[in-house]
């Protein structure tokens, strides 16, 4: 994990990749569990002998938003930035899929900062974030990530 302990110190990473995450097993009772909590029990991310069948994918996929819902608690095990008390999820600029997530594949993300900015009470931070799966050519998310931090 790394630890970015003032305000200075992040601001000096502008533009870089700050964070790559640790892979990730995306297993097939997470996307089960997904699917439950959501109510998308779509066959391609749940009927395990229909998506080897049918689909283009050999097998059962991650739902997309629950890569995008992982980026959280991925985030937490990547990166500190040290004294705000409060971090909050603010949006997303914007949001691609380009590549599925089998079940049992393993996915890590990558953290780079785009922008930061004072905001009253605190700061705003833009993520670029890519999902990198594992021997895949193409991540499995893009996601510019809206992050606030108060003091």
């Amino acid at each position: 994990m790394r630890i970015i302990e003032s305000l200075e110190e992040l601001g000096a990473l502008l533009g870089q990749e700050v964070a790559v995450g640790d892979w990730f097993t995306m297993d097939q009772s997470r996307i089960d569990a997904f699917a439950d909590a959501t109510g998308d029990h779509q066959w391609i991310h749940q009927d395990v002998a229909r998506a080897k069948a049918e689909s283009p994918y050999g097998g059962t996929i991650a739902h997309g938003f629950l890569t995008l819902s992982m980026l959280s608690s991925l985030s937490r095990e990547c990166f500190e930035i040290g004294g705000f008390r409060i971090r909050i999820n603010y949006g997303l600029n914007r949001v691609r899929f380009p590549a599925a997530v089998p079940a049992g594949a393993r996915i890590r993300p990558h953290f780079a900062l785009q922008t930061l900015e004072e905001i009253e009470g605190g700061y705003q931070i833009v993520w670029v974030v890519n999902m990198e799966v594992e021997g895949g050519s193409k991540p499995a998310l893009y996601a510019e990530w809206v992050v606030r931090l108060y003091r």
